[in-house]
């Protein structure tokens, strides 16, 4: 199914959903909100959802085109079923994003900032006796987004789409190292340096590749091969840095 083209930016009313509807903006969690407003100050946007309603409005068509990935992949993916699924008229999705692509980056970018903060929260919660213990949190968590966020299995952070759909200047694992460096020097005890910059975008580049390999022919994730990636990235940043 190919992408409706653009309507105008000036949208009709919206019909009314029922509450309980898709989404987890639905049920008034603020901490969703705060995540996706932050999410969509870095996405191409039309326009900033200015208000309470408009961001949730927005939250639910990221719900709903994560749920559409999961169910049909990016390329049965348009914005005419997104507005569907939502429950909002086609041209309210139009007043915030310009394409299907546009709304993608945008749950990608989600995405992103909620790794970033359940890993933030695994961090400083402790027990590593020495940050490059580190890695098994961060493989962890992304190993629950994986199995329990609607989309993350279909999307991850975005190379289903386009290897720079996160920032159109670097590749989506650039940016995720550049996430987990900061992460590991804020909260994980790092030292800032050159050298750790070098490691961490090896660690992501070399856990990417093995862990693609491990759901490959495994929905859940080949046990083994995971273990393999928190093996190979312990040495790898021991030997470093241990």
């Amino acid at each position: 199914m190919t992408t409706s083209t653009h309507g105008a930016t000036c949208a009709p009313p919206e019909p009314a959903r029922p509450a309980g509807g898709t989404g987890a903006a639905d049920d008034g969690s603020r901490r969703d909100l705060d995540t996706v407003g932050s999410s969509l100050a870095r996405a191409p946007l039309r326009r900033l959802p200015a208000q309470h309603r408009s961001m949730v409005r927005v939250q639910r068509m990221l719900d709903a085109c994560a749920e559409l990935l999961d169910e049909a992949g990016y390329s049965d993916l348009s914005t005419t079923r997104i507005a569907e699924r939502a429950g909002v008229a086609i041209g309210s999705v139009y007043q915030f994003f310009p394409d299907k692509r546009a709304i993608t980056q945008a749950l990608g970018l989600r995405y992103l900032d909620l790794f970033t903060a359940r890993v933030r929260e695994r961090l400083a919660a402790g027990g590593h006796g020495h940050w490059t213990q580190a890695a098994d949190a961060i493989i962890d968590e992304y190993l629950e987004m994986h199995r329990s966020v609607p989309g993350f299995r279909s999307l991850h952070f975005g190379d289903v789409v386009d290897t720079r759909l996160l920032d159109s200047q670097n590749e989506n694992n650039r940016v995720i190292a550049t996430r987990l460096r900061q992460l590991l020097t804020s909260v994980g005890g790092a030292g800032e340096s050159e050298d750790l910059d070098r490691a961490v975008t090896v660690a992501v580049e070399a856990a990417d590749a093995v862990l693609k390999l491990a759901f490959r022919s495994d929905a859940d994730g080949d046990p083994r091969l995971i273990e393999e990636t928190k093996i190979l990235l312990r040495n790898y940043l021991g030997h470093h840095f241990g």
